[in-house]
């Protein structure tokens, strides 16, 4: 192992000193599967961290060389990793397929795909740098299963003696047969390595004599297919054509499997990652690629404009105005960064950010416009209006002009909802106001919306928006 103190001193310079060193002794100290796909909303919580401040320097540190970073496509239903990946730019917008659950899924970012942190091996060997030697059990808790799934050493156990018939290490090109005795239960025989699985239905009277099924594993898994057999002895032969070893696992598909991969913990999405500012600042060289397209189902869009710009470079002159457009950027993308946000791009003097959640806006919102107020009493002017617009829905994340960006009609609507302001009053729309969040922030500043309904620029039909005073 490397000796890091010295990294460890860079990662302090460039993040939070505290965290830096938690995750010095992590490093240290910590055990392999600790420093596996490490869940970083987990250590935040463990630690008595603030997340935002966990993710950048956990960013930082893998910019430092200290942590790989990959990109975990998940089954929503088991929360096993289908696919994983060292770069955003290897993500398919095709179907993944998790043969546990025999459905397919589109990889949309907002909670299937996980971001996590692995250890570099230049800095320490641990048995996930090959997957292929851990024991079976450790390959199901730290290569199969997300850093989602809250599988502790309780669960573990339910899983190994309640869940499973059976389990075995085969090695590729060997065979083997397994002697069973079916329950009348439904019954999956999954392998984790290559994701093949087959379904038994186990119905009807006990078989006397023993039942036989042949399974194949090959580098592709196939269709999931299901066979009907009877309670009782089961002959099972296996044959790995794999060309790596494979785990085949017989598995009671009844509520203890069920409650154990219900059991979830959050973890680091690549929407948030994608919304996060020191993602966007150290990893430009992460983003998509040009022909990439990213589903996301909700994401929050704030967007400003300076009121008056024009005319305050008139009457100001172009060295005052500069200055004072200069802290009004700085104010903004200050606010932005402390309230879960990122700045995607900046538009003359106009600013679009996006944030997971709609409340994350609107406190960055109000906290902007009492920036503004501060600012203009400095100089004793109100020569600092700042329009803003927020609105929240479906989009696309893409790349246009060499930046990673958003496309589609909830990014229209946020820019013109930001039009509709006249001076500096905030204008949400009916998605954003409909966020539990939102309600709580309105009632607890004591602010009643006016509802309106608003004709928006290139928009058809009329937009419910509400403008708050």
């Amino acid at each position: 192992m490397q000796n890091i103190d010295g990294q460890i001193l860079v990662l302090k310079d460039a993040a939070e000193p505290a965290i830096a060193d938690a995750i010095g002794r992590l490093i240290e100290s910590g055990r392999d599967h600790e420093l596996n796909r490490i869940n970083v909303l987990d250590f935040s919580s463990r630690n008595g961290f603030d997340e935002e401040r966990v993710i950048s320097t956990f960013l930082h540190a893998s910019r430092l060389g200290l942590f790989d970073l990959t990109w975990n496509v998940l089954c929503p239903g088991c929360g096993g990793v289908l696919d994983a990946h060292t770069t955003l730019k290897s993500l398919r917008s095709d179907d993944y397929h998790c043969g546990l659950c025999a459905c397919g899924y589109q990889a949309s970012v907002d909670e299937q795909v996980e971001v996590a942190f692995t250890i570099s091996p230049r800095v320490r060997r641990i048995g996930a740098h090959d997957p292929h030697s851990l024991p079976l059990w450790d390959y199901y808790r730290q290569m199969f299963w997300s850093s989602g799934i809250d599988l502790d050493e309780t669960s573990l156990k339910t899983l190994t003696e309640d869940v499973t018939l059976r389990a075995v290490e085969l090695p590729a090109g060997e065979k083997t047969t397994l002697s069973l005795d079916l329950p009348a239960e439904f019954i999956i025989i999954f392998e984790p390595v290559t994701h093949a699985a087959r379904f038994i239905d186990v119905q009807g009277e006990r078989a006397d004599a023993p039942q036989q099924l042949s399974l194949s594993y090959k580098k592709q898994p196939g269709p999931v297919e299901t066979v009907t057999l009877r309670p009782g002895p089961l002959e099972l032969s296996l044959d790995n054509q794999a060309g790596v070893r494979v785990l085949p696992t017989v598995l009671i598909a009844a509520e203890g499997l069920h409650l154990l991969i219900g059991k979830r913990k959050p973890f680091l999405t690549a929407k948030r990652m994608l919304s996060n500012q020191t993602f966007r600042d150290v990893f430009k060289a992460d983003n998509l690629d040009i022909d990439q397209r990213l589903k996301i189902t909700s994401l929050t869009f704030l967007f400003t404009d300076l009121k008056g710009s024009t005319a305050l470079y008139e009457r100001v002159g172009d060295l005052a105005a500069f200055d004072l457009v200069r802290a009004h950027f700085h104010a903004l993308l200050d606010i932005i960064g402390s309230e879960k946000g990122a700045v995607v791009k900046t538009i003359g003097d106009a600013v679009m950010a996006t944030f997971v959640r709609p409340e994350h806006a609107l406190i960055a919102g109000l906290r902007m416009r009492a920036a503004m107020d501060k600012l203009n009493e400095k100089r004793g002017t109100r020569d600092l209006v700042v329009k803003i617009g927020i609105h929240e829905g479906p989009c696309l994340a893409v790349m246009l002009n060499e930046r990673q960006d958003y496309f589609g009609q909830t990014v229209n609507i946020a820019a013109r909802v930001q039009s509709l302001s006249t001076s500096q009053e905030i204008h949400i729309t009916g998605p954003v106001i409909d966020a539990p969040g939102v309600a709580t922030i309105l009632e607890k500043e004591a602010i009643r919306p006016i509802q309106k309904h608003a004709a928006l620029r290139g928009i058809a039909d009329k937009v419910l928006v509400y403008e708050i005073p």
